[in-house]
C-alpha cells in the first residue's frame, strides 16, 4: 500500500470516528470488549469458588471445570482478543473500523454466548453451541474480510490463529457433548492463546520498547525480528501442539523446556532493564516472560509430574501470561486510543500487581492441596480486585464521549 493511500484511508477513517454521533461505547472496538471481558472477568471468577465448593449450581450442561475454562478463554480472552483486534486491524489494513450497530451486534453476539454457557442446560447442548459459537465465527470472518480486503498478507497468521480459536471453541462442545469433559479442546485453546502471546505480544513488545527508548535519547534498541525469532515460534508451536496432545512425558518435556529457554533468549534480546521506569511497557516483558516461564513449568511438570502438579502450568499461561498480558493491553490501548497520557496510574499499578498475585496464590494451591479452600478463595479475590481496579480507572474512558477527537 503506498503512503497516500494509507494517509488517505487514515484520514478517512479519522472522519468515521468523528463524525459518529452515537454512544461513545460503539464508536471504537476496544470499548465494549474490554469493558465487557473486564465485567465478565469479575462476575464469572466471583461464581467459580461458589460453584467449584458446591454451594452454587449454575444452570450449565457442563461440569463446574469445563464451565470455568471455557468462560475465561473463549468469553474472558476471546473479548479482548476482538476488543485489540478490531481497534488494530483498521491501522494495519487502512481500512475503516466498524462502529455503530454492526459493532454492537457482534458485541452482542458475545454477550449471548455468555447467557448461552449459563443457561445450557435449559437451552440444550446443540442450540447452546450454536449462539457460543457464533461470535468467534463471525469474528474470524471479519478479520479475515478486513486483512484480505487491505492486502494485508503479513497478519495473515493472526487470522488464522482466529479462526483456530474458532475452531477450538466448536471443537470445546463436540468432545464435552461426546464424553462429558472437554480435556483436549481446553488445553488446545490454552495452546493457540499463548501462541497468540507470543506472536502480537512479540511484535508490541519490542516496538513500543523501541519506541520508548528513541524518545527518551537513550542508544539501545531491541533486537529486530529475525531467524531465531522463527524457529523459537515453530518450536513453540510444536511443544504446545504435543503438550494438548499429551501433557507428561519426555517429549514433551524437553521440548517445553526447549521453547521455555528460547522464548526467554527472545525477550532478553528486547531491552527490557531499559524501561523498568515505565510500568507500561514493562508489565508487557513481564506478561511475555510469564508465557516462557508457563514452557518451563509445563517441561518440568511433563518430567517430573510427582514434583510439579500439571495444573501449576496451566495457571502459570492462563492467569500469568495470558491474565497479565490482556490487561497490559486493555489499558496500553484505552489509554491511547482516549487521548490520554500513557503512564501507569497508582490503580494501574494496583491491577498488575493483584493479577502476580493472583497467579501465585493459585499456583500455591498446585503445591497445598491441603489449603485448596482459603487459596482458591483468595486468589480468586486477587483477580476480582484486580479487574475492579481496571474498571475503576478505565471504565470512564471506555464509556465518555470527550475522550473521541473532534467531539464536544
Amino acid at each position: 500500500m503506498s503512503v497516500s493511500r494509507s494517509h488517505s484511508h487514515a484520514a478517512t477513517s479519522a472522519q468515521t470516528i468523528r463524525a459518529w454521533r452515537g454512544a461513545a461505547l460503539w464508536s471504537r472496538g476496544f470499548r465494549p470488549f474490554f469493558l465487557g471481558a473486564a465485567v465478565w472477568s469479575v462476575v464469572a471468577v466471583g461464581l467459580w469458588p461458589f460453584v467449584y465448593s458446591g454451594h452454587l449450581e449454575l444452570g450449565s450442561a457442563f461440569t463446574p471445570i469445563d464451565w470455568h475454562a471455557h468462560e475465561m478463554i473463549f468469553g474472558y480472552v476471546a473479548a479482548v482478543a476482538a476488543g485489540f483486534l478490531m481497534t488494530a486491524v483498521p491501522n494495519w489494513t487502512g481500512r475503516l473500523p466498524v462502529a455503530g450497530w454492526r459493532l454492537a451486534s457482534l458485541a452482542a453476539l458475545w454477550l449471548a454466548g455468555r447467557i448461552a454457557m449459563l443457561d445450557s442446560a435449559h437451552l440444550g447442548r446443540i442450540l447452546a453451541a450454536a449462539i457460543d459459537c457464533s461470535f468467534l465465527v463471525v469474528f474470524a470472518g471479519l478479520v479475515a474480510r478486513e486483512v484480505v480486503a487491505g492486502r494485508n498478507w503479513r497478519n495473515a497468521k493472526v487470522v488464522a490463529l482466529v479462526a483456530a480459536l474458532a475452531f477450538a471453541n466448536l471443537a470445546f462442545h463436540i468432545e464435552d457433548a461426546a464424553s462429558g469433559l472437554a480435556v483436549y479442546s481446553q488445553r488446545g485453546a490454552l495452546a493457540l492463546v499463548v501462541m497468540l502471546i507470543l506472536l502480537v505480544g512479540g511484535r508490541v513488545t519490542p516496538s513500543f520498547t523501541n519506541n520508548w527508548l528513541a524518545r527518551a535519547g537513550s542508544p539501545k534498541r531491541p533486537a529486530p525480528f529475525g531467524r531465531l525469532d522463527v524457529g523459537v515460534m515453530a518450536l513453540s508451536a510444536l511443544a504446545l501442539a504435543v503438550w494438548t496432545w499429551n501433557p507428561y512425558g519426555p517429549a514433551v518435556g524437553g521440548l517445553a523446556l526447549a521453547a521455555g529457554v528460547g522464548n526467554f533468549i527472545r525477550l532478553s534480546r528486547w531491552a527490557g532493564l531499559a524501561v523498568r521506569r515505565d510500568a507500561l511497557i514493562l508489565v508487557l516483558h513481564a506478561g511475555f516472560g510469564l508465557a516462557a516461564f508457563g514452557f518451563v513449568v509445563a517441561g518440568t511438570a511433563a518430567l517430573l509430574p510427582d514434583v510439579v502438579p500439571y495444573d501449576a502450568a496451566v495457571h502459570v499461561f492462563a492467569i500469568g501470561a495470558a491474565g497479565l498480558m490482556t490487561l497490559a493491553m486493555m489499558t496500553r490501548a484505552t489509554l491511547g486510543h482516549s487521548g490520554q497520557p500513557l503512564a501507569a496510574t497508582t490503580v494501574t499499578k494496583a491491577a498488575y500487581a493483584l493479577v502476580l498475585a493472583a497467579l501465585l496464590l493459585r499456583v500455591c494451591l498446585s503445591f497445598s492441596p491441603r489449603l485448596q479452600t482459603p487459596l482458591l478463595y483468595a486468589a480468586a479475590c486477587a483477580w476480582i480486585l484486580a479487574f475492579a481496579c481496571f474498571l475503576w480507572g478505565y471504565a470512564p474512558l471506555l464509556t465518555g464521549k470527550a475522550d473521541i477527537p473532534g467531539r464536544r
